[in-house]
């Protein structure tokens, strides 16, 4: 790990103590390193593997949303790893969906997914990762060999 230095307005340190207070950061430097993770993340190449975690309002009242946007999920279903509703009111919900694949894809689908009428309050997180083959055993079964997804540090690591 490298150790820099840098200058910063007492206002902007002020903001940066803030967001360490609600973050739970233990520190300054972990602070930074969380902001810039986040702000390096909307610049993630397209070809990246990732999950994506998208979050949005959804209005059922809106003509035959509550009906297409489950048919969106479908249609990439080797992506779409889980979905979740949560209803607010008779014709309001939040919902997640965590979807799997290359950057562009999954920026496709969220992007795609907040331009729907009836759909607001759109964001879209991006996790770095990548896919590990292994060969190990469980339990007292005999070794194998699979792959499991690991979350990286950020995308051009």
């Amino acid at each position: 790990m490298q150790r820099i230095t840098i200058a910063i307005e007492d206002e902007l340190l002020a903001e940066l103590d803030q967001h360490m207070d609600r973050s739970g950061a233990t520190n300054r430097s972990e602070a930074i390193r969380d902001l810039l993770r986040r702000a390096l993340t909307r610049d993630a190449p397209q070809n990246a593997d990732c999950i994506g975690v998208v979050s949005y309002t959804l209005d059922l009242s809106t003509r035959d949303l509550g009906r297409r946007v489950p048919q969106t999920r479908h249609a990439r279903h080797d992506q779409t790893v889980a979905a979740m509703s949560v209803p607010l009111d008779h014709s309001n919900a939040v919902e997640v969906t965590v979807m799997r694949g290359k950057v562009a894809e999954v920026e496709d689908y969220a992007h795609g997914l907040f331009a729907e009428r009836g759909i607001r309050h759109g964001h879209l997180s991006l996790v770095p990762v990548e896919d590990v083959e292994e060969i190990h055993q469980h339990g007292s079964g005999e070794p194998h060999r699979h792959s499991h997804l690991t979350i990286k540090d950020g995308f051009r690591t």
